[in-house]
């Protein structure tokens, strides 16, 4: 069942989103070479401790950690490991923050160190993918209006659009209905109404969209060990336009 939200409930997730916004602006600086995925959720589990917030997705279907790490092919829910990163790595670091019941949920790609122009190139079409989607998220428009403007842009610029994994609602729970396809036609599936908080998540590739498990039954990675990137914010849908939950004060894309 699709929740629609009050203002008070869209300002508590607001504060949520705020809190996970500030641990990726934290993370920006703190990845680095060397530095392992599981030091990485381990900032974020301190992070999370001090602000007297706990992760939503930890203990989800069993799921162990505070982060998902996804390095280079991984697309999404990669483990956090021991594994020092090396220069020229990009890290996607996802989370969801549950800050007195209200949750946001947001996923950003880093690059490590210097990173080469393929991969730079990637970030910057996927980061303007995710807005294209976000402008569509206006009360009257359909779910493929947003799918429709990620993929058009995204493989114009001759990329592909993850299709196994989606958008989703959230909030009171971590994943509810509507799901959110990044890719779609106008005017087609279910009419977005005030109310509604969701994620925007693309997941783009270099090459092909199809993915495949690794034997965790979590992680997901290319299936032609092509780079993948991914950049997610919780939005809800309300009479004056979009409103970013997990904004981070970042430069918005310009075409």
């Amino acid at each position: 069942m699709i929740t629609l939200k009050s203002n008070r409930e869209i300002a508590l997730m607001q504060k949520a989103g705020a809190l996970l916004a500030s641990c990726h602006k934290a993370l920006s600086s703190f990845i680095k070479p060397g530095i392992t995925t599981a030091e990485i959720d381990l900032f974020v589990e301190q992070f999370l401790k001090k602000h007297h917030a706990t992760a939503e997705q930890k203990g989800y279907k069993g799921y162990q950690y505070a982060t998902c790490a996804s390095i280079n092919d991984e697309i999404c829910h990669g483990f956090p490991r021991r594994t020092p990163l090396k220069n020229g790595d990009i890290v996607t670091i996802d989370s969801v923050f549950n800050l007195n019941g209200a949750l946001a949920d947001s996923a950003w790609t880093y690059a490590v160190g210097n990173v080469s122009k393929e991969a730079r190139d990637l970030m910057k079409v996927t980061h303007e993918s995710l807005y294209k989607g976000i402008s569509q998220a206006q009360v009257g428009h359909r779910i493929g209006d947003i799918g429709h403007a990620i993929q058009t842009h995204a493989e114009t610029a001759g990329y592909a659009v993850v299709r196994d994994f989606t958008g989703h609602g959230v909030g009171p729970t971590l994943h509810e209905p509507p799901q959110i396809l990044h890719f779609g036609e106008r005017n087609k599936g279910l009419r977005l109404r005030e109310g509604m908080v969701i994620t925007i998540e693309p997941m783009i590739n270099i090459g092909r969209y199809e993915s495949k498990l690794d034997h965790n039954g979590w992680t997901a990675r290319t299936i032609d060990g092509s780079l993948s990137a991914q950049y997610e914010h919780t939005i809800a849908i309300t009479k004056n336009g979009p409103l970013i939950l997990t904004d981070q004060g970042e430069a918005r894309p310009t075409y």
